[in-house]
This record gives structure tokens, C-alpha cells and sequence, in this order.
């Protein structure tokens, strides 16, 4: 089944010419079935490249998905076209009181903002709270990820020395996880980021599990019994030449950066990037879709609530 989007998102045209199925709503509402309610609290600058990454990887599974796209009110966004965030994105206030079957909170460029001095920072605590009892399942990812950890459990993010930069190796660490099932021992993920949070802080949490981790960049994804709440630090969901653009941009800024590790063959920045993440990704994505949201949501959405999910991990 494909991903449902309004016809003139960009991301429509987009997964079009990639052959990926996007369906019209006309057509959605004549199939006797109940697509799944995906809200998406786009946090980026950019927010076309982004609801795009994820239309791609959401619509790449076979279950029918309502993509609803919100925005911080209290945040003039200076990079993405007003025209384009009155058409295609909600605030919060309009969609408050309904429920979502999963949520996605995306990452943001704030590393070196202190959480309560990000301006918006209320309305991610509101949002936060609101998903505890309005979402059956919610993937907090990068600046998400630790916002959520530092409001939910107090865990603390930490400046790293030098930007972490690059497409690394990770491995399973709960084989157990059916979030991780079919992958393989190694397996790579892109990140970017000049913080981290540390490892012996998550695992003070009872309510944490650490399923995925590396050597280089840390823990990698961790999540609640249930997996009510994912935290996500990677960027599996990212396009073969995002990190290209990130690196071309503070190269032409003249700002301190390093060639991506393990992104372009042989290390030259003039070679075309070397694509390992993307299969995993959409498994990780089809995993958490099928197995924490199709599988154990309630028919109907409005009978979610705040109990904890008894759901394997």
C-alpha cells in the first residue's frame, strides 16, 4: 500500500519519478480499510527535503499511511516558503485533539542552544507531553531524541570535540529487538551533530533499553517496554547526498569540517557518495511501522490512551 499526501506536496512528484506509489485521497477513500495516522512534527529549517525523506521511506511499506505534517507556531521559519507551510502543515492547536496511531519528531540544527532557550522549546514540551497519551508509538529522532531524553528523564546532552561527521558502522545490542529483525550484524547509519548524550546515563533509566549502538558515535537507538517512545540519534531516513550538501556548505562557509568518514570511495569529496544505509533504513522503518504500530494499535484511533503497551521489544 502506498503513503497518502496531498497531490502537490513536492514529495509527490518526487516518489513519483523514484516509482514509489503515492495515492491520490480519492482513491485512498474507496479502499475498505483504515490507513494508519502518521503525524509528523517537522522541526528542520528545510522542511521540504525532510517531509520528503520520510514520505519516501513511510510510503515504502505496505500499509496505506495519512501523513499529517505540523510546524512550530512559535518559530518563523526562514528557509522553507510561507505559501508552502500554510498549504501543507498544521499547527499543533489543530491537531491536539486527535490521536495518532505514530509520530515522528524530527531533529533540528540546535546542538549549541541551551533547550530552554530555543524559542519553540514550550511548544516541544506541550507536544511531548501530548504524545505520552495521543500516540500509540512515537520515533524521536537526533535534536528530538535529546530534547526527549532530557525532558522525559533528565539525560543530558554532551559538546563532542570535534562535529560527528560521517556514515558509521553500528551493531545490534538487544538481539532480541523485533525493531532490528532481519538485519544484519553490521550495519551503517549516517549522523551529524556536535553533541551526544552518554551511554552510562541512558542505562541509569530503568524504563531504557539500548538496542543499537557504535563504537564511533554511541548509542543509536534506545526505547521505552513497548516502544511507546524511540529515541533515534542517527539519520537513517537521510538522501545520498545530504551529507555531501552539509560538507559542500561549510566548505564554501570556510567553517572547520572534515571530509564525511566512510561517505566518498577512497575518502575525495570528487567521487559520487557511496550508498550503504539505505536498505536497513527502510527496514527499521517498516519494522517499527508493522510491529509497533500496525500490529498492536487500536482499530479504533481514538481509543489510544497513555497505558503502557504490552508489546514485544
Amino acid at each position: 500500500m502506498p503513503i497518502k499526501i496531498p497531490n502537490s506536496l513536492p514529495a509527490a512528484e518526487t516518489l513519483r519519478s523514484e516509482n514509489i506509489f503515492v495515492m491520490t485521497e480519492e482513491r485512498a477513500i474507496k479502499q475498505d480499510i483504515r490507513p494508519l495516522e502518521i503525524l509528523m512534527v517537522n522541526l528542520m529549517p528545510k522542511k521540504i527535503p525532510t517531509e520528503t525523506q520520510f514520505s519516501r521511506i513511510l510510503g515504502n511499506t505496505p500499509l496505506q499511511i495519512n501523513l499529517e505534517l505540523v510546524a512550530p507556531t512559535s518559530h518563523e521559519s526562514k528557509n522553507t516558503p510561507v505559501e508552502h507551510l500554510q498549504r501543507f502543515y498544521k499547527n499543533f492547536d489543530e491537531v491536539c485533539d486527535r490521536k495518532f496511531d505514530g509520530c515522528i519528531i524530527t531533529g533540528a540544527p540546535l546542538d549549541f542552544v541551551d533547550y530552554e532557550d530555543v524559542d519553540y522549546w514550550d511548544e516541544v514540551v506541550d507536544i511531548l507531553e501530548w504524545s505520552k497519551s495521543h500516540v500509540h508509538s512515537s520515533i524521536f529522532l537526533c535534536w528530538g531524541a535529546l530534547a526527549a531524553y532530557y525532558h522525559f528523564y533528565g539525560i543530558r546532552k554532551y559538546e563532542l570535540p570535534e562535529k560527528l561527521f560521517g556514515v558509521f558502522p553500528h551493531t545490534v545490542d538487544y538481539k532480541q529487538s523485533i525493531l532490528f529483525r532481519g538485519f544484519d550484524d553490521v550495519f551503517y547509519v549516517p549522523h551529524s551533530r556536535h553533541v551526544n548524550v552518554r551511554r552510562e546515563d541512558v542505562e541509569k533509566v530503568p524504563e531504557l533499553k539500548i538496542l543499537a549502538s557504535s563504537e564511533k558515535t554511541g548509542v543509536h537507538v534506545a526505547m521505552t517496554h513497548g516502544g511507546r517512545q524511540i529515541f533515534v540519534l542517527g539519520h537513517m531516513e537521510y538522501d545520498p547526498d545530504t551529507l555531501k550538501q552539509e560538507y559542500d556548505r561549510d566548505v564554501a562557509a570556510g567553517l572547520p569540517i572534515h571530509v564525511p568518514d566512510n561517505y566518498y570511495p577512497d575518502d575525495d569529496p570528487t567521487k559520487p557518495p557511496l550508498v550503504r544505509w539505505r536498505a536497513h533504513a527502510n527496514l527499521f522503518y517498516s519494522n517499527w511501522l508493522n510491529y509497533f504500530v500496525y500490529q498492536s494499535t487500536p482499530y479504533d484511533v481514538m481509543e489510544i490512551d497513555g497505558k503502557e503497551k504490552n508489546a514485544e521489544e
